[in-house]
């Protein structure tokens, strides 16, 4: 959002170079955004920090849509909101909303592509419009508290759908505090998978029904070699930080693991919104 989003994926839209006019009814912000609130819903506006939910779309200055959250497949954006970084940033109108406000905002071309070509799409001294409806603000702590809560709920839920899984399978899982399921096959007798080792494995990863969505086992898959990643270091879903460390150099088992702790409501290649994994893996080496 520092700059226009997605700007490398705009599609070119040719322009003829026209005078600019104004629309009536916008208001200028000390750092050259252009805006007019279209409606105030009356609740607390957004400050530095927060974190803003809202659906956009943006177009060019003869109204073709360059980017849309409305289209399929991509819903609203979520993001922090920071200082402004240039003049006429967006950035300078969201402290202005709060939950079901909307807007338009009026973004320099010349500002957001400063030190870049100038895509066919726009001409100097134009803008690029900007569409907003707020659909949250919150602060950071109230958005982890809630981000907290709904993961907790949606894991509740999945266990039981994972408890179901495990029992018409006939098979007998352990349990983590964070709502993993786990099956040891063989714990391993090398060093303890820990935070902060490098941890090399093989691992097939499938959805509930069966459907095998990446393996480094399987050549299909096209990457037949042991992955190493990091303990801890974050490159890996939360279930895996989790589920690695269940085991020993040597190791092999299944994990279950809910939405939560691995994509969430984002969808992941072939792996739908709030989906529940499972991964077969066997520890080789811990360093």
């Amino acid at each position: 959002m520092k700059r226009i989003l997605l700007l490398t994926a705009l599609t070119p839209v040719l322009m003829l170079h026209a005078q600019v006019t104004i629309p009536e009814g916008f208001k200028k912000t000390p750092k050259g955004l252009l805006y007019k609130i279209a409606v105030d819903a009356g609740k607390p506006k957004g400050k530095l920090g927060d974190i803003i939910k809202l659906n956009t779309v943006y177009s060019t200055w003869k109204d073709s849509i360059l980017f849309s959250t409305y289209d399929s497949g991509m819903g609203p954006v979520q993001f922090t909101i920071s200082p402004p970084g240039y003049n006429g940033d967006p950035m300078e109108g969201f402290v202005m909303l709060g939950e079901g406000d909307s807007a338009m905002f009026l973004m320099p071309v010349d500002s957001a592509f400063k030190g870049q070509p100038m895509p066919q799409f726009a001409r100097s001294g134009e803008y690029i419009k900007i569409g907003v409806s707020a659909i949250s603000v919150m602060s950071k702590e109230d958005y982890e508290r809630k981000k907290a809560e709904d993961a907790k709920m949606q894991t509740d839920q999945e266990a039981k759908t994972i408890e179901a899984y495990l029992a018409k399978n006939n098979l007998k899982a352990q349990k983590t505090a964070s709502g993993i399921y786990y099956v040891v096959e063989q714990q391993g007798m090398g060093a303890k998978a820990e935070t902060g080792k490098n941890v090399t494995v093989n691992y097939t990863g499938k959805l509930l029904d069966g459907k095998v969505f990446d393996s480094n086992v399987d050549p299909k898959f096209k990457h037949v070699e042991p992955y190493t990643f990091k303990l801890g270091g974050g490159s890996v879903i939360k279930g895996w930080e989790e589920g690695i460390a269940l085991f020993n150099a040597g190791g092999k088992g299944t994990l279950y693991i809910p939405s939560p702790l691995g994509w969430g409501s984002r969808a992941n290649g072939q792996i739908p919104p709030n989906s529940i994994t499972i991964f077969d893996v066997e520890v080789i080496e811990v360093k």
